[in-house]
């Protein structure tokens, strides 16, 4: 994210109806399972492929990405969006300041 335009596509993404990869998470919070949100919307939401991708580019560079992780598994382990949200805020804390 860089710079106004990377924050409004986040902030769009994350609260805007006509967001293909929110639909797609509000379907997931409902219980659907993801291919058959997938097969019933002609629209690509590129969250759900990207996920994996950047998580491969992370573990490359050795980076931490607890909520890609998280995401990664309900996408494509079966984990419930609830464990997932239970596994993040039950991380032990730690300084994740870069510096």
């Amino acid at each position: 994210m860089s710079g106004l335009a990377g924050l409004g596509d986040l902030v769009l993404t994350c609260t805007g109806d006509l967001s293909r990869n929110r639909q797609v998470g509000l379907k997931l919070a409902a219980g659907f399972e993801l291919g058959r949100i997938l097969d019933s919307t002609p629209m690509v939401a590129e969250g759900v492929t990207t996920t994996s991708v950047a998580l491969k580019l992370a573990a490359r560079h050795g980076v931490d990405m607890p909520i890609a992780a998280e995401m990664d598994a309900v996408l494509n382990l079966g984990r419930s969006p609830g464990e997932a949200i239970r596994r993040l805020m039950g991380r032990t804390l730690r300084n994740e300041a870069g510096g």
